[in-house]
């Protein structure tokens, strides 16, 4: 343990000595001045990217309870999980024609039903720059096996860039990533460069975007996302977003030799099933995080919509950025501020990577930051999630913290 000083008295100590006899004394006192430990903690220490902290005032006990017990084809079952998608598209403001659906397995299971569904029929565009991109880039070569059939360019980058997304073939299938949660860079605000005459459809993974950033509706035909980002909702359920351009390819293409699983399937006699788009439901939900999922949307209306959520994890990010400005051991690992991350931010530290997780445990174990360590495939960094459901002063508060723990690890 070790004993600190107040720091005026260290200072005093630290001069009376003789500095070249004494550098190591002097070493330490000027180290018990930077060492204190701060005062105030966060008042909520949950800073995970997923599932990600609930929003202010949560309480289990406050959701409806109605439809516990009930099946989700009983007509209040109905009613809540149309309600979930109705409140989904007014919030959000999905366009009328668009058709909103709630799918099996988080926003994996929502992205990859889109792409056996809807890829092939094209050459395909892949950009990616991060783990889950790459993923899908992965299903597409290894699983499609679609470079027998059609053409897939893939365009990436390093963690912290991003690929040269001018490169989109209008003419082709774009799949890509809003928003990067394992490398903290997302793509350009408008996504201006998704054509407005496109005759491809673009696939976006948006599950760390929506409800955080500006969604270009007129340029996303397919997109999906979950409920355990941005509104911290529960996991094992995914959004899926259908533009009339996507469900044109679903009736109009049916991919040769390709089985789909039930829980993929969204066409019957070669129309959309448009019932999983009002509620009906592929397979069983739960009841308990569909209301989860509601209390979410009601939250999010109360305090201003989507704009309020938005702008409140600008000002997240903004504390963050003060912090890195002020510190040269911490730097984003996005390095264009136009294309940073306002929910998934991610830092590197000047550590090597058994001392970040020296440093990721000890804010734990000090109560002060949960599970803030970057993604196992990420450079060595740390992972603050700053979506609106966060507090502006728990980061705040983790910021000393944080400057703290640096301070032990890097003079262990």
């Amino acid at each position: 343990m070790i004993m600190r000083i107040p720091a005026a008295k260290a200072f005093a100590f630290a001069r009376v000595l003789p500095v070249q006899r004494n550098m190591g004394a002097y070493t330490t006192a000027l180290r018990m001045m930077s060492v204190a430990v701060p005062s105030t903690k966060p008042a909520n220490p949950e800073f995970s990217s997923g599932p990600c902290k609930k929003r202010p005032g949560y309480d289990v006990a406050k959701l409806d309870s109605r439809t516990a017990g009930r099946s989700h084809r009983s007509k209040i079952g109905k009613e809540r999980l149309a309600l979930a998608i109705d409140e989904t598209k007014r919030l959000l403001g999905i366009p009328e024609d668009y058709l909103v659906g709630i799918v099996p397995a988080s926003d994996t299971g929502a992205y990859e039903m889109a792409m056996w569904n809807v890829l092939g029929q094209r050459n395909v565009d892949i950009f990616h720059w991060e783990s889950f991109g790459k993923g899908w880039y992965g299903d597409a070569v290894s699983h499609l096996k679609l470079k027998d059939v059609v053409e897939v360019n893939e365009y990436t980058a390093d963690y912290g860039d991003i690929p040269d997304l001018s490169k989109a073939n209008p003419d082709h299938d774009i799949c890509f990533t809003f928003n990067g949660t394992t490398s903290g860079v997302r793509v350009p605000e408008g996504c201006d460069f998704i054509s407005d005459s496109r005759t491809g459809l673009t696939l976006c993974d948006a599950t760390s975007a929506c409800f955080a950033m500006n969604m270009p509706w007129e340029k996303l035909d397919i997109t999906t996302y979950s409920w355990q980002k941005v509104l911290g909702g529960e996991g094992a359920h995914g959004m899926l977003i259908l533009s009339p351009r996507a469900v044109e390819r679903l009736e109009s293409f049916t991919p040769e030799n390709r089985p789909l699983p039930k829980i993929f399937r969204m066409t019957k006699k070669g129309k959309v099933d448009t019932s999983i788009f009002k509620g009906a439901t592929i397979n069983t939900p739960s009841m308990l995080a569909v209301e989860d999922y509601i209390d979410a949307l009601q939250w999010t209306d109360s305090v201003g919509g989507v704009p309020a959520l938005i702008q409140k994890s600008l000002d997240n990010l903004s504390v963050m950025e003060k912090f890195v400005e002020k510190n040269d051991w911490i730097n984003f690992l996005a390095k264009d501020p136009a294309t940073r991350s306002c929910t998934s931010v991610c830092l590197t530290l000047d550590l090597d990577a058994d001392q970040i997780k020296k440093f990721v445990s000890l804010l734990e174990k000090e109560g002060v930051a949960f599970d803030i360590g970057g993604y196992r495939d990420a450079p060595p960094s740390i992972r603050i999630w700053c979506g609106a459901t966060v507090e502006k002063a728990d980061l705040e508060a983790l910021c000393p913290w944080m400057e703290w723990a640096y301070d032990q690890i890097k003079n262990a």
